[in-house]
């Protein structure tokens, strides 16, 4: 059983379709204009993956560092990177990617905005390791630079997750796929492991069969706070959805906006 995102890589786009990035990317740029005097220059998307985020910002004139742990997510990120303006007009995006821990990544300076979307925070698991990431990114924003994240809920992992199962199916290039999603969930350690079976169609028609194990933890708006607080962050707020809602227990996703004090 593989770890992480590699075996699901190549078709984590269309197992996820439902993703609106365009609409994240808008609350991003609404962020900006309120907790920022000029919207940044360089952004940094922290635990990019297949690099959809990335690539939307880069389209909207930002300069954009992509940071993922998975070679084979930033493979995929990197081939996306190449925009079609005509039939034989391809350019590349002039994006940078890294293949770093999103605890202890390095950059060549520092940026104006850090993101970190789909619940990619949720994937620090062990004792101590959202402080590293915080100060890390703390450490290359610039001076009242903007972090923005979103975490899945307690409500999520507690009412959604559990100990839960679902099946998730589509068909890429032809080929169909075929996921099987099991959860199970340890209230008192906060800990959901996930255990992804994939089957995707060959050429041959016959089906590979893949395993992979992935794990979130679950954090309370109070671990989160003062994570911040402890690695030199004014919380800015923590809300609903892309209409800045205050946030609530019952919400499934938070989205969280702070600024780095230097």
């Amino acid at each position: 059983m593989t770890e992480g995102y590699d075996v699901i890589a190549d078709v984590y786009d269309k197992l996820n379709a439902d993703i609106d990035y365009k609409a994240w990317a808008d609350f991003a740029e609404k962020a900006f204009d309120r907790f920022l005097e000029k919207r940044p220059e360089i952004v940094l998307d922290l635990a990019c993956g297949t690099g959809s985020m990335t690539v939307e910002l880069a389209k909207r004139g930002y300069d954009m560092i992509g940071v993922d742990g998975s070679e084979q997510m930033l493979s995929v990120a990197s081939e996306r990177a190449y925009v079609n303006f005509g039939e034989d007009d391809e350019y590349r995006l002039p994006i940078l990617y890294l293949l770093q821990d999103m605890r202890s990544f390095e950059l060549y300076g520092t940026v104006g905005a850090v993101l970190c979307c789909l619940d990619s925070v949720n994937y620090l698991t062990g004792e101590g390791d959202l402080d590293k990431c915080f100060a890390a990114v703390h450490n290359y924003l610039d001076p009242d630079g903007i972090f923005l994240f979103d975490v899945n809920t307690p409500h999520k992992f507690k009412n959604i997750y559990g100990d839960n199962a679902y099946i998730l199916e589509d068909e890429i290039e032809g080929s169909a796929v075929y996921c099987g999603w099991q959860n199970s969930f340890d209230e008192k350690t906060g800990i959901c492991d996930f255990y992804l079976t994939l089957f995707s169609e060959g050429e041959d028609g016959k089906y590979i069969r893949e395993e992979e194990h992935q794990r979130e933890r679950m954090y309370s708006m109070e671990e989160i706070r003062k994570a911040l607080e402890k690695n030199g962050f004014e919380c800015l707020g923590a809300f609903s959805d892309y209409s800045f809602s205050e946030a609530e227990e019952k919400d499934e996703r938070w989205y969280i906006a702070a600024r780095a004090i230097k």
